[in-house]
């Protein structure tokens, strides 16, 4: 699968798939030796998002937007380690992007690790810039703190991304 793949919604018969594609880009911390990550989201969490959008069929990456507050935040980027490297998760991220410009949101938040290559550097590639301490942002936001495993990887923050509305 490459990178023109057709990004799309993920269908309901998929939601179960999801998890296994979130572990298998988790796995990707491995080499860290930092202990474990929470588990993946549930079908169920999956399901009550504002967008999964996917690649492949079945599915090999996801994007995963949730609202918080009034506005429309990256949950998961994934996109299973065996279909890397091939531009699939900036199509996946360049979809979401997109669909919460159509939605008229006025910008993408995500929180992410800062120095993780694929995490802060990719980002800021895509035009997101820092805004804060993930843990400071999410419990303004009136959500409960990362677990405390999260930290265990490097510096985790908030960076958002100005969306262009039609």
């Amino acid at each position: 699968m490459h990178a023109d793949s057709s990004i799309r919604p993920v269908r309901a018969d998929e939601l179960a798939l999801l998890p296994a594609v979130e572990a298998a880009a988790d796995a990707l911390f491995g080499p860290f030796d930092r202990g474990a990550f929470p588990g993946p989201g549930s079908p169920e969490e999956f399901g009550a998002a504002l967008v999964v959008l996917v690649a492949g069929e079945p599915p090999v990456g996801l994007c995963r937007i949730d609202a918080v507050r009034d506005g429309a935040h990256l949950e998961q980027l994934s996109v299973d380690p065996g279909h890397g490297r091939r531009g699939i998760g900036r199509a996946l991220l360049r979809a979401g992007i997109g669909w919460a410009e159509a939605r008229r949101y006025p910008e993408l938040t995500l929180t992410t690790y800062r120095d993780v290559p694929w995490n802060g550097p990719f980002y800021a590639s895509e035009g997101f810039v820092e805004v804060g301490w993930a843990d400071d942002w999410l419990v303004a936001h009136g959500l409960a703190p990362e677990e405390p495993v999260m930290a265990r990887y490097g510096t985790r923050i908030v960076m958002a991304r100005p969306l262009r509305t039609p």
